[in-house]
């Protein structure tokens, strides 16, 4: 498991899907808020004048001596939900990027978001 501390460490570092394809450079880390334990990253792609964050799930993740390689290919993350790179992410879209990837979705009894950016 990655620990949280360690993860910041690799803010802006190369994002590569399994067969080394860069995605993007990684641009935050969302944890659970249940375990506070790294789930998600946001990875900034696009184009130099329209840049957005897509969202990446952290399982199966390695991490190299200048990248983190993700377990999804990098054509799939590109078309995963998104935000603009100075947008924080609505409470409404949380559940779609679950959704997306397969993964459930598990708000907290009172209906608090599942990720927490760190």
């Amino acid at each position: 498991m990655i620990q949280p501390a360690d993860i910041r460490e690799w803010r802006n570092r190369d994002v590569v899907d399994p067969k080394g394809h860069k995605i993007g450079a990684l641009e935050a880390v969302y944890v659970d808020t249940t375990t506070d334990q790294p789930a998600m990253v946001t990875v900034r792609t696009g184009l130099p004048t329209h840049r957005y964050l897509v969202f990446v799930p952290l399982d199966e993740t390695v991490l190299g001596p200048d990248y983190v390689k993700v377990s999804y290919a990098r054509a799939r993350v590109k078309k995963s939900p998104s935000i603009g790179t100075d947008d924080v992410l609505p409470a409404e879209q949380e559940e779609a990027i679950f959704q997306y990837y397969g993964m459930s979705y598990r708000p907290g009894a009172g209906g608090e978001r599942q990720l927490a950016r760190r």
